[in-house]
């Protein structure tokens, strides 16, 4: 990371790493530095209340497709 970055806001595609890192419990230290120093919390929680929503979703229609396919 550059030196003239430490001042920037996060951009959409490092805020959506972060949610997915720890969604997945596997957020490095140096990036969760990174998220508290230059993140702002109500954009992580937007982020993180989508993607809950639609990982949700997805496991729904997984189960829909894969009971219909078995014919439940």
């Amino acid at each position: 990371m550059d030196d003239k970055n430490h001042d920037q806001p996060l951009s959409f595609r490092e805020m959506l790493q972060s949610v997915l890192a720890a969604a997945f419990g596997v957020q490095s230290g140096k990036n969760r530095t990174r998220d508290f120093s230059r993140g702002k919390p109500s954009h992580f929680i937007i982020l993180g209340v989508l993607f809950t929503a639609i990982f949700v979703l997805v496991l729904f229609g997984l189960v829909k497709v894969i009971l219909h396919l078995a014919g439940v």
